[in-house]
């Protein structure tokens, strides 16, 4: 049996890469499956519809149940589902595969932060913080590896599927302390964050910056081959760089930031969305697309972490039920957003969709100077 700290922090550290691995598959694929813009934005919604209702489910069923049994459902779940996507040809049965996908991904999403904390309470936003990075070291991993690959792309996901199926072994083999059970006063709680505009805004704000970094690793590079006229391995490879930007931006901005400062970063991060996203999708750049890339992965890298931390320090009396509130937001931007490309593109055109991503970003950086005077008295001591 497995009772190592390190370890289960390492496995769930794995979970979240091949969480990584899951929300990538589809962009860094799509070229080669032969998917269109429609299609590619059909599989994102459907995706994160598995996510969502999981997240969901596993998050409750945390409270009361042991994590890592949920952990190792999530990990049979999605190892199966990587080995079956596209196994067989069809655009409609592989629909259904994504479903599954999301849904073993959002075991990983609704159970690793709460185990997380359980294991490291004294410095659960650092292993947090970590834990999301490996979410884009998975992205990136699967887009790299399939530029080598190429025809051959379903090779890299059946050997994701095999390695995720170990890790269900792991899971299976681990024993954590006995689960809490439940919470005084939820009732109250659920009411508080139900009558804070905060908390809404800050919801808002995750579906919108998730629903632009999914959504951008899904289209990039059909973008930069249908749009701007790369060739395919540079296409995908523009991929890898947004990706690069992503995880070199969670690195330093989370380290640069001092928690006095948490809000007004938010802040900034949206207003720089805003430009680098309409720069990069609204503009021809030539020989700076891909530079404008990796600047827009940066100024995208910290918003969610960024947001959970500050509705967790916001909220310090009800810290586990406000951030549960807030990343409902993950899968629901994961649905809305490839879902308004997918209806754009058939409607006007693929370019004109793409004007959806700055707006989503700026829509949020509204939201948030509305916020900024609704504050709780903790969140005002930390704007």
């Amino acid at each position: 049996m497995i009772r190592s700290v390190r370890t289960i922090t390492a496995a769930s550290y794995l979970a979240m890469l091949f969480l990584g691995v899951g929300n990538s598959l589809v962009g860094s694929a799509a070229r080669d499956i032969g998917l269109s813009a429609t299609q590619i934005g059909i599989m994102l919604a459907i995706q994160s519809v598995g996510l969502t209702i999981t997240v969901v489910l596993a998050g409750a069923l945390s409270d009361t149940h042991s994590k890592a049994r949920i952990l190792f459902l999530g990990s049979l779940l999605l190892g199966g589902s990587f080995m079956a996507f596209y196994l067989f040809p069809g655009f409609w049965p592989n629909l259904v595969v994504m479903a599954l996908i999301g849904a073993g991904g959002g075991a990983y999403e609704g159970v690793t932060d709460a185990m997380l904390f359980d294991l490291h309470e004294a410095r659960a936003g650092f292993h947090i913080n970590i834990n999301h990075l490996f979410v884009t070291l998975g992205s990136a991993t699967i887009a790299l590896y399939l530029l080598f690959l190429q025809m051959r792309w379903r090779a890299a996901v059946v050997q994701s599927g095999l390695a995720v199926l170990a890790l269900a072994v792991i899971f299976a083999l681990v024993i954590l302390p006995a689960a809490r059970r439940g919470q005084a006063r939820l009732g109250l709680k659920l009411r508080a964050i139900a009558r804070s505009r905060l908390i809404a805004v800050l919801f808002l704000c995750a579906i919108l910056s998730v629903g632009v970094e999914l959504t951008t690793m899904g289209i990039l590079s059909t973008f930069l081959a249908e749009l701007r006229g790369y060739a395919t391995l540079t296409a995908k490879l523009g991929l890898v760089v947004f990706l690069a930007g992503v995880a070199g931006g969670r690195l330093l901005i989370g380290t640069l930031v001092p928690p006095h400062r948490v809000f007004r970063s938010i802040l900034i991060l949206f207003a720089l969305s805003s430009a680098t996203f309409a720069l990069l999708f609204l503009v021809d750049l030539g020989p700076l697309t891909l530079p404008a890339a990796f600047l827009a992965g940066v100024t995208l890298s910290s918003q969610l972490p960024l947001i959970l931390t500050y509705a967790g320090t916001s909220f310090r009396e009800m810290t586990g039920t406000v951030l549960g509130a807030v990343k409902v937001g993950i899968p629901i931007g994961g649905i809305l957003v490839p879902l308004l490309i997918s209806a754009m593109t058939s409607t006007a055109s693929f370019g004109i969709a793409l004007a959806i991503l700055p707006a989503g970003m700026l829509v949020g950086l509204l939201l948030l100077m509305l916020a900024g005077r609704e504050a709780s008295p903790a969140a005002r001591a930390l704007a």
